[in-house]
């Protein structure tokens, strides 16, 4: 098993996390859980999702999670128009070599931000689904690497659905993470004002993190410590929307996986090197939920997704903490700190 032993490590993670997550902030008041999520998900090797309705910054905040890392960023704006070829690349036949040359797509970027991506057709959309899992992309039967680290952050805008083609349930399954920006409260709402109100804070952003840096972060996330306790306190989670009444499709195993790598992530961004239950719990509405497709009758009663998620977290038997203390109190314990070494 791999274990978490570097603290320097740990302690660059929290300081250069500490700093992205300023940079973001100073562009989007307000609004730090959703930061943190992204934040969560880029360390966690996965994709984000930002679905909400139009003006409440779902484009800034990709921009500004972007920019406040130096590293490649390419924008797609997914149109009815766009092809598969636009995403990935094109092999164009060389007049003076004679030969084919590959044109790298959007794709082909650190940071690929996809805007509004159900206005695309479902032939394109899927152009993103082998980059997304594989890290890759195929053309003409050769297969490129894409570069470390890679995050697709995609917009979709849930109104105004005339004329759209929303994400199939394989395109979904694919984000670890769904996220709503929501509208800001009154106070970050005229902090907004004398922020954006004359130039854009984007354009005197500057990064304040390699590439390198977060390839070197991610690699520390891989050796949070997990313990068995928690690995099946999230197995419990995704099992239960398999069997709900008011799910007709739950949740992947992939699912599962994704909920514990961003349950390792958190842990470290709070400067833990374990995992614990609470983590699992913080992090299960914003992996699950979008992966799930509810019955007839429970959009009938206006039951939604979310809280599914929330009625199984309040109905599955949490790890109980072998010291005095219980979970809330985040302290290690056998169970969820450092495994204990083995004898020789």
């Amino acid at each position: 098993m791999t274990t978490y032993d570097d603290r320097a490590s740990l302690t660059d993670l929290t300081a250069t996390a500490e700093r992205v997550r300023a940079s973001v902030e100073g562009v989007i008041e307000g609004k730090p859980e959703v930061v943190r999520l992204s934040l969560t998900v880029l360390l966690a090797e996965g994709h984000l999702l930002i679905e909400d309705v139009p003006g409440v910054g779902k484009t800034m905040l990709a921009k500004a999670l972007a920019r406040s890392i130096d590293c490649s960023v390419r924008r797609i704006q997914f149109t009815p128009d766009l092809l598969p070829s636009d995403i990935t690349g094109v092999s164009i036949w060389d007049q003076q070599r004679r030969d084919f040359e590959f044109k790298p797509g959007a794709v082909f970027a650190q940071i690929v931000i996809g805007d509004e991506i159900n206005r695309a057709s479902p032939k394109t959309q899927s152009a993103l689904l082998e980059s997304m899992e594989e890290r890759q992309v195929t053309i003409d039967g050769q297969t490129y690497e894409l570069p470390s680290p890679f995050m697709v952050v995609a917009t979709q805008n849930p109104v105004e659905m005339e004329g759209t083609y929303p994400l199939p349930e394989a395109q979904r399954d694919r984000f670890m993470a769904r996220v709503s920006v929501g509208y800001p409260s009154v106070e970050a709402e005229l902090q907004m004002l004398d922020v954006h109100g004359g130039v854009s804070p984007l354009e005197d952003l500057q990064p304040v993190a390699h590439a390198h840096d977060i390839v070197k972060l991610i690699e520390a996330v891989r050796g949070v410590h997990v313990a068995e306790a928690v690995r099946r306190y999230a197995v419990d989670l995704v099992s239960a929307t398999r069997s709900h009444p008011d799910l007709r499709l739950g949740a992947s195993p992939r699912a599962t996986l994704h909920l514990l790598r961003a349950a390792k992530a958190s842990a470290a961004l709070s400067g833990r090197e374990y995992a614990l239950p609470d983590d699992v719990q913080a992090l299960a509405v914003a992996v699950l939920a979008h992966r799930l497709l509810p019955t007839a009758q429970a959009q009938l009663s206006r039951r939604t997704s979310e809280q599914v998620v929330e009625e199984i977290i309040q109905h599955t038997a949490v790890p109980a903490a072998a010291q005095p203390g219980g979970l809330g109190s985040r302290h290690t314990t056998p169970e969820f700190g450092r495994p204990r070494p083995r004898r020789l």
